[in-house]
């Protein structure tokens, strides 16, 4: 079934509030999964949902985020996150980074104690809408082996870097693995296989059965460049920010324990350093130098389509999901049948 983005606001705000989230807080929670799933990265949309609310029911997260700023200078920032939602302890940061930058021309913020926040690319957004470059990584449990080995000990380390620009949506948000684990989560629960050369089984052999590839690894994209990015990632959103790294990483995917992954994210003035207008101008140009051949694409513009598309033919949702977003809104009274118009 399909449903409009203004259904799935409502479906997760009023599930929620029921679980005694803030209604503000809920609806960053809302807002940040509805754009995960119209730009097309539904392994981190609704299909998340159920995964909050086993880390809500497991204590694992807090209903009522509050963050605490361990560590304060102009540009720089260490929030500790308290266990609380990771999409409203990442959006706060992200303001504090913007309000830094526009100040201090950086605003650099790490985090701890934090949760599982969506997809990063939310929160780049959030810097590009107040024409700041924005940047966003992050460690997860260990997902992918390095190089020669089997055994996974980085995690997928997304990275998001969106530039302001006068014309076009240009961002990038992706893992540094072959495959986000959500995908892999998403194929297990349809039943679907998953794509050749993105992990192998525990053996270190390759496989395209979601299943093995979750007891195994994930392969890094692009070989050795992959796997370095996401070791340098690795340190950026673990020892720089007080949180876990490698083995020690957990409760991005399996909400039954407590978080321990890391987040660092900037914000980025270019006034600071040409007028901005410029750069905007700059930015455009060389976009059109790189499309002036017919059919290139740049980073967004995919994302741009997916929203376009999903905003006129709504979220696609599989059938599996939706009996589990309905058990969740029955175990705390949320009327499914009348939010959905059934």
């Amino acid at each position: 079934m399909n449903i409009t983005p203004e259904q799935e606001l409502s479906l997760i705000i009023d599930i929620l509030t029921e679980f005694d989230v803030p209604t503000d807080q809920a609806s960053i929670i809302a807002e940040v999964t509805l754009d995960g799933d119209l730009k097309g990265f539904t392994s981190h949309g609704i299909g998340r949902f159920p995964q909050y609310i086993k880390g809500l029911e497991s204590g694992n997260i807090k209903p009522h985020t509050e963050i605490n700023v361990e560590k304060e200078s102009v540009a720089t920032a260490l929030v500790n996150g308290n266990h609380g939602f990771g999409h409203v302890v990442t959006y706060q940061s992200m303001e504090m980074a913007i309000e830094k930058a526009k100040e201090a021309g950086i605003g650099l913020v790490g985090i701890h104690n934090s949760n599982h926040f969506g997809v990063a690319g939310y929160y780049s957004d959030m810097a590009v809408m107040e024409d700041l470059i924005g940047i966003v990584t992050a460690n997860t449990e260990p997902a992918v082996a390095p190089i020669g080995g089997k055994e996974p000990i980085l995690g997928t380390n997304p990275l998001a870097i969106g530039i302001p620009s006068g014309s076009h949506y240009l961002s990038v948000d992706m893992a540094t693995s072959a495959s986000a684990r959500g995908k892999l989560l998403e194929s297990k629960r349809r039943g679907e296989s998953i794509p050749e050369n993105v992990a192998l089984d525990a053996d270190g052999n390759p496989t395209t059965d979601p299943v093995e590839a979750l007891k195994g690894s994930i392969l890094p994209f692009g070989a050795h460049k992959g796997y370095a990015l996401s070791l340098m990632i690795e340190i950026l959103a673990g020892p720089l920010v007080r949180a876990s790294y490698g083995k020690g990483v957990t409760g991005t995917a399996n909400p039954e324990v407590s978080c321990t992954k890391g987040d660092l994210i900037a914000a980025i003035d270019p006034s600071k350093f040409v007028d901005l207008d410029q750069f905007k101008e700059e930015v455009d140009d060389l976009v059109s130098e790189v499309k002036s051949t017919p059919n290139v694409m740049v980073p967004g513009d995919f994302e741009v389509l997916n929203v376009k598309r999903h905003q006129k033919e709504g979220i696609p949702l599989d059938e599996t999901l939706v009996q589990q977003l309905r058990e969740i809104a029955t175990r705390v009274d949320v009327d499914v049948a009348d939010i959905l118009g059934e």
